[in-house]
């Protein structure tokens, strides 16, 4: 589900043979200022092709990225505040990303732009500034990609797994290219395991997904009762805020 995520080929597509996909991509553009790549291990990268609509620099990367405990971040939203608890352990540089972009006020004022309800897909996705599913900050980074999802039930092969109700992961537009849209998981959903899961939100903030989730997709005249589009009940997240630090 993307950004500069996962959800992608035509601003937000869900396709492929095993099962849906979350993703997001921009429109190329002819790149005229050379990348740049932070020294730590991470290695944010600027993407002068696709640049940020909102100023904001490329997350501090320094020679050992915090790996251990979390981190709370509150979602202030229209539809309730949500609480998310970033797991460094499990993906840190993805929580160093979240933190710095939280931190420069990136994700306020911006309107989650995704939900999708098919009975194997159930996510609220969000994180870019425009709403449209097609930008991210500036800059990607690698995956961290989950090593202990369980199978999908009935799936043998290990290639689809159980994103369950309430993880926190990252949107993509294929592999290593992480930026800054995210989804909610508000039931368990088959995905491969291609989405990095950096973390859960609390049981009020999924009070508030199945709220815009009951509300359903904004209808189109080709498609009286859509599964996959912009929320009817809009959701917009007013301040993202990192607590206790």
């Amino acid at each position: 589900m993307r950004a500069t995520s996962v959800i992608a080929c035509t601003a937000l597509s869900i396709a492929g043979l095993l099962g849906t996909a979350v993703t997001a991509s921009a429109g190329p553009v002819p790149a005229e200022t050379p990348r740049t790549t932070t020294s730590g291990p991470c290695g944010y990268t600027s993407t002068p092709e696709d640049p940020s609509p909102r100023p904001v620099s490329l997350p501090p990367d320094p020679k050992h990225t915090p790996d251990k405990g979390f981190a709370k971040v509150v979602l202030a939203t229209n539809q309730g505040p949500m609480l998310l608890t970033l797991d460094r352990a499990k993906a840190p540089c993805t929580v160093q990303s979240f933190l710095h972009l939280a931190k420069s006020r990136f994700y306020d004022f911006t309107t989650c732009h995704r939900l999708t309800l098919y009975p194997t897909l159930s996510v609220l996705q969000c994180g870019d500034p425009t709403g449209t599913g097609e930008r991210g900050p500036g800059y990607s980074y690698k995956d961290e990609l989950p090593t202990d999802l369980p199978n999908w039930p009935g799936d043998t092969t290990g290639t689809r797994k159980v994103y369950a109700r309430g993880l926190l992961a990252m949107a993509n537009a294929g592999p290593n290219t992480n930026g800054s849209q995210f989804f909610l998981v508000y039931a368990d959903s088959r995905l491969s395991p291609a989405y990095t899961v950096f973390g859960t939100v609390d049981r009020l903030g999924l009070k508030a997904l199945d709220r815009v989730a009951a509300a359903g997709v904004v209808p189109t005249e080709e498609d009286p009762n859509p599964v996959d589009g912009p929320p009817n009940r809009k959701t917009d997240i007013l301040v993202a805020r990192q607590l206790g630090f």
